[in-house]
């Protein structure tokens, strides 16, 4: 089940008792989020603490950047049992371009995703270079991340991004690992 921003946001202004759940990484949280959402990253989500963080709601709606994150939750917590779920259609990038309130912060760090490419990009501008000026084997480099981005795009799962996530730039001081602690 699918809500808009707007429904969503007609729903939080009403009073309706809903749990908002963020799939996304600390720092994509700490940069910008909607206010009274709770950081539970995807590769953290434990089914029990959604249940516990939202027991007393009437929904409880799974937020990520752009929907494909929060889609991913709604499989894994719906196989464990959670129920009265929703994601939030668009993410955060639909809640902003309808202009709805965002707390946000003035640190900047490049989004994850953007990591990703401009790292894959140099590697294979790098790899090609180098097959075309030292050694023929060089392009093995960008074939293996062609095959890293084939895997990527059919299963949803990104090692790189996961590695990438885990970076310094990409922490957040004070957060701990425990996501229910870190709002």
């Amino acid at each position: 089940m699918k809500i808009n921003a707007t429904e969503l946001q007609n729903s939080l202004q009403s009073g309706k008792n809903i749990s908002l759940i963020d799939v996304r990484t600390p720092i994509e949280h700490e940069e910008m989020h909607i206010e009274r959402s709770h950081l539970m990253p995807l590769d953290q989500l434990d089914p029990a603490a959604v249940k516990s963080a939202s027991s007393s709601a009437e929904q409880c709606v799974l937020i990520c950047r752009g929907g494909k994150r929060a889609e991913q939750a709604y499989q894994k917590l719906q196989a464990a049992g959670c129920s009265n779920l929703a994601i939030l259609d668009g993410g955060v990038l639909a809640w902003e371009a309808k202009g709805l309130p965002l707390q946000r912060t003035e640190r900047k760090v490049l989004p994850l995703m953007r990591q990703v490419q401009l790292t894959i990009g140099l590697l294979a501008l790098t790899g090609s270079i180098l097959a075309m000026t030292v050694h023929k084997n060089f392009a093995l480099l960008p074939a293996f991340l062609g095959c890293g981005l084939t895997l990527a795009g059919s299963t949803g799962w990104c090692g790189l991004a996961i590695l990438l996530s885990k970076m310094p730039w990409n922490k957040i001081n004070g957060c701990c690992s425990n996501a229910k602690s870190c709002n």
